[in-house]
Formats: C-alpha cells, structure tokens, sequence
C-alpha cells in the first residue's frame, strides 16, 4: 500500500519540550478530542478512535561504519473511518 505523508517534522528537542508534547498529545487521547499538528507552512488534524493500534518500538540503527543510533518511536494507527481495534491485551508497560 502506497504511503502519503501528510505531516513530518525532525528537530532537536529538550527532554522536557519532548514530554510537553508528549503531555498534550496524551491528553487529547484522554479527552477524545482532535489534535492539530503544526509546523512551518504544514498542518494536519487527526482525530484517533477510542481504539487504535498502539505500537512501541525500540530500534538500534548501525551504520556500515559501526557507529549506532538508538531510538523509540510511539504510533498510533487505524483505517480511516473505522472505529479502531478491540484495544488489545494491555500487557505493555512503560516504567
């Protein structure tokens, strides 16, 4: 299935203005409401059901020169105009 982006940001980040995105994001999960993302000239809303998918993953990136990136990345995901999956087993934990 073809992928279209339609918002995509990178920049660096204090941990603390990381988790203030974090924080909102989290609440408007929380509050069932839309959530409008923002950046230069780009602008998406998107408005999750009461149960998309939830996927956490933690990579370990090493380039042919043996240097490594680590990252964690947080998605939510759901087919457009459908209400989402049965919320899954809830065995995650994020300590």
């Amino acid at each position: 299935m073809p992928e279209e982006v339609l918002f995509e940001t990178e920049s660096t980040q204090s941990r603390t203005d990381i988790a203030r995105y974090l924080r909102t994001v989290a609440d408007k999960l929380e509050s069932g409401d839309a959530m409008t993302l923002n950046a230069g000239s780009q602008s998406v809303t998107l408005d999750p059901p009461t149960n998309p998918v939830f996927e956490v993953k933690a990579e370990r990136e090493t380039s042919s020169s043996g240097s490594s990136e680590l990252s964690i990345e947080f998605e939510l995901e759901w087919k457009e105009g459908e209400e989402g999956g049965d919320g899954g087993d809830g065995s995650l934990k994020i300590e």
